[in-house]
């Protein structure tokens, strides 16, 4: 079997000490050998008395990362740094103890790559979250750290045959879900392959070594066709003077797994299943051998991909091409050896270390970010990393990097990696936070779309912005498909919220002062706690600022609050004759106006009754009467700013009639301009069983904003509440108003 046989060429082929010190003087000076031994003696001596599960003693497993580091040509203080891996969390070594003995920078590799130890959580996968955020945010810091850790991981995978059943699968199913992704994105393809073979293995092992006996019942079989057209295309490529690499390719057991899976295909109908690998000398070659290729062969249409001309978002570049064969299906891989080492050992080869060049990590970690878009992304994750909890965090960098695989841009040529069925919302926090708190239209392509358009792969999106915009709505939040948009979003709302909150508590300690001083009682005394504690319990209310909040958004009556204060046996009692004590004077009269427009008025007769123009109020709204000089009482609502402070107000109410009456109001509505928009909102308008009497809308110079002002006739509160909640679902309606003049 194929997992058998990779344990035991791993058991035969165990790393010595020798090996580790034999591996870096091939590419490593004299003076950064030195480093390594003391390294080695540290961690030997540190190390000592401590074992692995499979009884060998601690430094084989230290001495193992560093290796494989080597084999990576990684430099000497990473190799330093994966031989030292262990001690501050396995030793107890302190972080002076190894900053006086390696310096800071290795110290500081080696803190990274330290798990979190003895910090408790609340559960397993909370731990797991902090563990993996701390890793990916050190990564972001210096990618060294990810090397260091993906090696370490991949030795301990190939030992794991010696851990209890549980761990196995604990320790895969991890390694599946981060690792293999991370090294995928990396380009470190040998890596990558070799994690999920030995994932699978422990995960799936039916399904493993089903698929690994097929691979083995048709190996002499596949050999033999793949010799057969190695030879072919040999001869081909050789008269026409071409110097190259030619060998069959196998594909790895999870990957033919997976496509089985996902693609519902059975073992004989994965397509490249037969592979061939072509290595030339330039980038001008493989396009010459791959139409050398298609004029002898039938290439399958749809199969050829060009990844030289673009690249994929870990570097990978090589063309690919299915052919047919004798009633055979090849795909045929044709790169130079650049792209070929980038494809197998991703950043690592990229920055494979030579001695006598100056090294400097700052400057690779910052060509690291121009070379990888999907870096960059890390890196600003990673900024806003005190505002998410590491679920949050991991969930982010699961959903918008690991899986993203649509690449769009933007005007001035930058490319953006997003998941599947992500909107241009998705690109414009992906931009910038401000950028996305701001958006008011988006253009791709050239043409104005609708902000839950989904994009692909090639589009050129340009988001257009306004100072002037509300920001974003809770409906976006159904658009949005990146987490980190969603947080951001999430956040917008929560800052606005409370803002709207601390408005609504001013504004209803506000509306208290003012009815307690119409009443003619002191604020002073009646906003103290000990006359309030009471009224709080009365409404079931939590404080002083619950009630205000209350009061201000109309859900706590301001009448019987100040009604429950006045009743206060240990107020102070006012004797004084004042607009208060007229208004109880004249209410003790027990007579009633009562208008044709459905509003009442006690304790005065013969006086006209008519709404106020300015604020409109319908039935159901909170309202307040202010007395008039020749023109009665104007019936206004109890929140209009007109009335504010008005010494000659007084009390008015909805009668008996007004609930068969219709009621005109004004409405505003602000959005994004688009085709329809007046036809849809006048659709809800008709749905929502309410009369339209008038509208007008304008659109601003940028062509983006547009503001619709209705004037409508209905006959509640409670059915004017319904209109505006089904106006604010319309497509582009960021926000709906009553307008108060």
């Amino acid at each position: 079997m194929y997992f058998a046989f990779h344990v035991a060429r791993m058991k035969e082929i165990t790393i010595t000490n020798e090996m580790l010190f034999e591996e870096g003087s091939k590419y490593l000076s004299e003076e950064s050998m030195d480093l390594i031994h003391r390294a080695f003696d540290y961690a030997k001596e540190k190390h000592e008395g401590q074992f692995r599960k499979s009884g060998e003693p601690y430094l084989v497993h230290v001495v193992a990362v560093g290796y494989i580091l080597e084999t990576l040509r990684s430099g000497p203080k990473t190799v330093a740094a994966g031989l030292l891996h262990d001690v501050m969390e396995d030793c107890g070594v302190s972080h002076e103890e190894m900053t006086e003995r390696f310096g800071s920078e290795i110290t500081s590799l080696v803190e990274a790559v330290t798990k979190i130890g003895n910090l408790q959580f609340k559960d397993e996968k909370e731990y797991l979250a902090a563990n993996h955020r701390k890793i990916f945010i050190a990564m972001a810091k210096d990618v060294r750290v990810i090397l260091i850790k993906l090696v370490d991981r991949l030795h301990n995978m190939r030992t794991l045959q010696y851990m209890p059943r549980q761990k196995q699968i604990k320790i895969a199913s991890e390694t599946l879900e981060v690792y293999a992704p991370i090294a995928h994105r990396l380009g470190m393809s040998e890596i990558k392959n070799e994690l999920e073979d030995l994932c699978f293995f422990y995960l799936e092992p039916d399904a493993y070594h089903e698929i690994a006996h097929l691979v083995e019942v048709r190996k002499e079989e596949r050999n033999a066709l793949v010799q057969k057209m190695i030879r072919e295309i040999s001869e081909l490529l050789e008269e026409h003077h071409f110097q190259f690499r030619i060998f069959g390719r196998s594909k790895h057991l999870y990957s033919i797994h997976r496509k089985m899976v996902t693609k519902n295909k059975r073992f004989d109908e994965i397509l490249d299943l037969y592979a061939i690998r072509i290595i030339t000398k330039t980038e001008l070659n493989c396009y010459e051998i791959l139409g050398y290729i298609h004029a002898k062969y039938h290439p399958i249409p749809g199969r050829l991909k060009d990844y030289i001309a673009m690249p994929k978002m870990n570097m990978y570049q090589s063309l690919h091409t299915t052919i047919v064969a004798d009633e055979n299906i090849f795909e045929v891989q044709i790169r130079t050896e650049q792209m070929d080492r980038v494809a197998e050992l991703g950043v690592a080869a990229h920055w494979r270390y030579k001695e006598g060049i100056r090294y400097n990590a700052g400057e690779e970690q910052k060509e690291i970010e121009e070379k990888l878009a999907w870096y960059r992304n890390l890196m600003s994750l990673s900024d806003d990393v005190d505002e998410s909890t590491p679920e949050d965090y991991m969930n982010v960098l699961q959903r918008d990097i690991f899986e993203a695989n649509v690449y769009v841009m933007s005007p001035k040529g930058r490319v953006i990696d997003l998941p599947n069925g992500a909107t241009p919302i998705d690109f414009a926090y992906r931009i910038h936070t401000d950028i996305g708190n701001s958006t008011v239209g988006a253009i791709v392509n050239g043409s104005l779309v609708p902000l839950n358009t989904v994009l692909k792969t090639g589009d050129v999106v340009n988001i257009r912005t306004s100072k002037q915009s509300a920001g974003p709505s809770e409906d976006w939040l159904k658009i949005v498909k990146t987490a980190h948009a969603r947080n951001k979003i999430r956040q917008f709302l929560q800052k606005k919220e409370e803002a709207e909150r601390a408005e609504y508590v001013q504004k209803g300690e506000q509306l208290l002062k003012d009815e307690l001083k119409k009443r003619g009682m002191d604020e002073s005394v009646y906003l103290d706690k000990q006359h309030l504690e009471p009224v709080y319990q009365h409404f079931n209310l939590s404080g002083y600022d619950a009630l205000l909040y209350g009061l201000g958004m109309k859900s706590v009556s301001l009448s019987q609050v100040a009604e429950r204060l006045s009743k206060d046996k240990n107020a102070p009692k006012n004797n004084g004759l004042d607009v208060a004590s007229l208004r109880r004077f004249f209410s003790r009269k027990k007579t009633k106006t009562v208008s044709n427009i459905g509003v009442s008025v006690e304790g005065i007769s013969s006086m006209m009754v008519s709404f106020a123009g300015c604020c409109n109020p319908v039935y159901g709204d909170d309202i307040v009467g202010f007395i008039t000089k020749g023109q009665g009482v104007k019936v206004h609502r109890r929140e209009c700013p007109n009335v504010a402070g008005q010494d000659r107000l007084i009390s008015v109410e909805w009668d008996d009639t007004a609930e068969s009456k219709t009621y005109e109001t004004e409405l505003l509505l602000t959005g994004t301009d688009r085709n329809f928009l007046i036809s849809d909102i006048v659709t809800i308008i008709s749905q929502c069983k309410v009369s339209l009497t008038g509208i007008n809308s304008q659109v601003l110079e940028d062509r983006i904003t547009a503001f619709i002002k209705l004037r409508v006739s209905v006959a509640s509160k409670k059915n004017l509440d319904v209109l505006i909640a089904n106006l604010k679902k319309v497509q582009s309606i960021s926000s709906v108003e009553r307008i108060m003049q």
